[in-house]
């Protein structure tokens, strides 16, 4: 049997680590092709040889010499390529079956969006190319023909708890409504004074989850669950009072679906990513991911609660955007990703970051979007407004 040649958009990143970790526990079935980062050179070139990647891509192009040095010293045949458009070809060029889209944020979304229009089978992590993208991005996967599987454990959980089918509409796959789950993160039970006080290390600090830090923060405002939201909405082809969220701070049960009958289907497991990548890598099949197993027996609380979108309002600006639609939910994206890099270089406070993000969507004309460059478009727009904002802010 012929390996499936894997590519990996943004390899050194958690998502792409935990990946790696996954497909060295099946050599005969996966092969590493293309690995690509945006600086860590050092790492990037430690993964290529391990792997015995063909192609290593280095978005940030200050750095390509370096990494092809590393790469030769240690008698590497890899292919070094490096800048933006690089990382956007790297699936075509390596001749990958498979891409796991694994960039942070809305820069992964070109070279997630190439790969879709190439047809190629997508392992989705990067959930701002749904959140920013959502109606072009479906369409252009569904022309291309294009697989797209859920990779953030809670899209995975309800692609597990679906029915077939459900891509021809919820209703007539009897489904009622979607359920995400959210930790509420770290501060799930603080004041509202005691938030104004949070420093970017205790934000970063998940209680359950190992995740980068721009994702530790989201999760800490509960936008992270709004972006979801959003991705689930383009998923699923859901309507927005079709998905619902609720805290469940265990980490457990990490997403439900409710059907027409009464009956709710969950997706139970430890909180380790590897299970939801080991579930899109060998979809429909299963393997071995190497997670410890849940101990259902002790399991003595599973508590579930409404967000309280008061102290958390980045939740509620996250529906509202989704209901708005257009350009909103890219502009929702670009505030806050403005906002929370000025949080973690302590240039604003915690509790800034859904002021930015408000003030930025009450600023910005939203706008249809019918191409790619639309989307980018609005994106820098919005993070003009954001930054200008923050600066006066800090």
């Amino acid at each position: 049997m012929s390996r499936e040649r894997i590519c990996i958009l943004g390899s050194t990143g958690s998502i792409g680590e935990n990946t790696l970790d996954v497909l060295a526990r099946h050599p005969d079935r996966f092969r590493v092709v293309a690995l690509t980062a945006h600086r860590n050179v050092e790492k990037l070139a430690a993964q290529c040889i391990r792997f015995d990647a063909e192609l290593a891509v280095i978005a940030d192009a200050t750095r390509e010499a370096e990494l092809r040095a590393l790469l030769e010293r240690h008698g590497s045949q890899a292919r070094v390529t490096a800048g933006a458009e690089s990382v956007r070809a790297a699936a075509a060029d390596s001749g990958a079956d498979t891409v796991m889209a694994a960039i942070v944020g809305a820069a992964g979304l070109e070279p997630t969006f190439q790969a879709t229009r190439d047809g190629r089978r997508i392992l989705l992590a990067n959930k701002e190319s749904l959140v920013i993208a959502g109606e072009i991005f479906t369409e252009q996967a569904r022309r291309s023909g294009a697989a797209v599987l859920p990779v953030d454990s809670e899209h995975n959980a309800i692609f597990q708890s679906l029915p077939p089918g459900f891509e021809n509409g919820l209703e007539a796959a009897g489904v009622e409504k979607i359920i995400l789950t959210a930790s509420g993160g770290p501060f799930l039970d603080l004041s509202a004074e005691d938030l104004s006080r949070v420093t970017p290390e205790q934000a970063c600090a998940h209680p359950n989850w190992s995740m980068g830090r721009k994702i530790s923060v989201d999760s800490a405002t509960l936008m992270n669950k709004g972006l979801e939201v959003i991705e689930a909405r383009w998923l699923f082809n859901a309507r927005p009072e079709q998905i619902e969220v609720l805290v469940h701070p265990q980490s457990i049960v990490h997403s439900m679906v409710a059907y027409r009958d009464g009956s709710v289907i969950a997706q139970l497991g430890t909180p380790d990513m590897r299970t939801p990548i080991a579930n899109v890598l060998a979809w429909p099949e299963r393997i071995e991911a190497g997670v410890d197993r849940l101990q259902l027996a002790q399991m003595n609380d599973l508590s579930f609660h409404e967000p309280d979108q008061a102290r958390f309002p980045c939740l509620a600006l996250a529906f509202e955007a989704m209901r708005r639609g257009d350009s909103a939910p890219a502009v929702l994206n670009a505030a806050n990703e403005v906002a929370v890099e000025y949080f973690l270089e302590s240039r604003i406070g915690f509790e800034r970051i859904p002021n930015v993000v408000e003030t930025v969507l009450d600023r910005t004309e939203i706008r249809p979007l019918t191409c790619l460059e639309d989307v980018m478009a609005a994106d820098r727009e919005a993070r003009e407004t954001a930054m200008d904002y923050a600066q006066s802010l800090s």
